[in-house]
């Protein structure tokens, strides 16, 4: 079974004993917990995806250390390196030009001629320091799923795993990291985050560009994911009766009422909370086993707008099982 243990010496030691081996590990970012392995290591990438159930087309992010070991396998132009210095560590991912021959399995990037690179702002980094290599870290779920937030949603989602769980608390950002795709004169959003597009303009100077391609170029743009058992509807702003609800902003309890429970993502109506409560409510909401999870608009501008990306997704068409 999963088990949680401290990062204290000894848990980065096993941590990185596994890593080794080829095993995977889930260690805690500041965005979500991700399920850990080899990056350069194919059998290691593989057990990733059969861990997660994940469908092989769906690139990895491979998070590093710091810019030098991102150079190792990205082609980090000027633009990249300017957002790099602005946001690194930080919840932003960097799609770039692969480097041919760095010895990041194929796996890892789907195929493409382009890699995902992030560094993040937590232990994790200090861990793939010390291991020397890039990690591959989607969230450390069954896919398609709500990503982990605590090393508990990590352990209950691989009960049956023998899996090292890294506990690092609550994850601090709580959505995943902005993924923007570098060009030599504009960028591309593929999935939205906490680091907004005014942002990324204002570092850059370049136009941001909302992807709108068909093709998977990075993690999150399937468009059924993030979702829990129940139905999801989004926008609602009356609660049926026997719905849970998940409620934004301080509201009345006029339309709630009816609600067979209740969680409020922000009393205050603050995005940045909400963000961070979003996936620890859903899963605690769904853990009631109701049919349908409703959820009050949330402002579309800022942060708002990747909240809002995840609960779309969420509520999207699934495939039957």
């Amino acid at each position: 079974m999963a088990r949680i243990a401290a990062q204290d010496d000894d848990g980065k030691a096993q941590a990185l004993q596994r890593l080794a081996r080829g095993e995977c590990v889930a260690i805690p970012t500041e965005t979500v917990y991700g399920l850990a392995g080899n990056a350069t290591d194919g059998e290691a990438v593989a057990r990733i995806f059969e861990m997660k159930g994940r469908p092989r087309f769906n690139p990895l992010i491979c998070h590093v250390s710091d810019v030098q070991m991102a150079q190792r396998y990205g082609e980090m132009g000027k633009v990249a390196r300017d957002l790099a210095a602005a946001f690194w560590p930080g919840p932003l991912t960097l799609v770039v030009p692969a480097i041919e021959a760095s010895g990041i399995s194929q796996l890892a990037t789907a195929g493409l001629d382009t890699i995902g690179l992030r560094c993040p702002d937590s232990s994790a980094r200090r861990l793939i320091a010390d291991f020397g290599k890039p990690l591959a870290a989607p969230s450390a779920n069954r896919s398609g799923r709500i990503s982990p937030t605590t090393a508990q949603h990590v352990a209950q989602e691989f009960p049956e795993t023998d899996l090292l769980v890294l506990d690092g608390g609550p994850c601090r950002e709580g959505i995943e990291s902005t993924i923007v795709k570098v060009g030599a004169n504009s960028l591309w959003l593929l999935r939205p985050g906490s680091i907004t597009a005014g942002q990324l303009e204002a570092a850059s100077g370049l136009p941001v560009t909302l992807f709108a391609g068909k093709g998977i170029e990075a993690p999150g743009m399937m468009a059924s994911h993030y979702a829990p058992q129940a139905m999801v509807e989004t926008n609602v702003t009356a609660c049926p009766a026997g719905a849970a609800l998940l409620a934004f902003g301080p509201g009345t309890n006029r339309y709630r009422s009816g609600a067979a429970a209740m969680l409020n993502l922000s009393p205050t109506g603050d995005l940045r909370e909400a963000a961070a409560n979003l996936y620890a409510m859903l899963k605690e909401l769904d853990a009631g086993k109701p049919k349908l999870i409703v959820v009050e608009p949330i402002p579309n501008h800022g942060l708002g707008i990747a909240i809002n990306d995840r609960l779309s997704r969420a509520a999207a068409p699934r495939e039957a099982a």
